[in-house]
């Protein structure tokens, strides 16, 4: 499954800032455009891990039903 966020760049004069509109807390900067855009992937991967941790925290214990969800642009 493949998901697409929408990235932000800004530049600033230390180089650029980035964020992703759908996902709070993912941000990062970088010195080049190409350092912002990978910083920023690995950004996303950590405020998914962490997401995924905190879900898994707070339904430890209790009967779930998981499903898959893919949505169309």
């Amino acid at each position: 499954m493949k998901i697409q966020f929408t990235a932000v760049f800004r530049a600033v004069p230390e180089g650029y800032i980035a964020f992703v509109e759908e996902l709070p807390g993912a941000n990062s900067q970088g010195a080049t455009l190409d350092e912002a855009r990978t910083n920023l992937e690995e950004a996303i991967e950590m405020v998914l891990d962490a997401n995924r941790v905190l879900a898994e925290e707070e339904i430890k214990g209790t009967e779930v039903i998981r499903e898959l969800v893919a949505l169309s642009a």
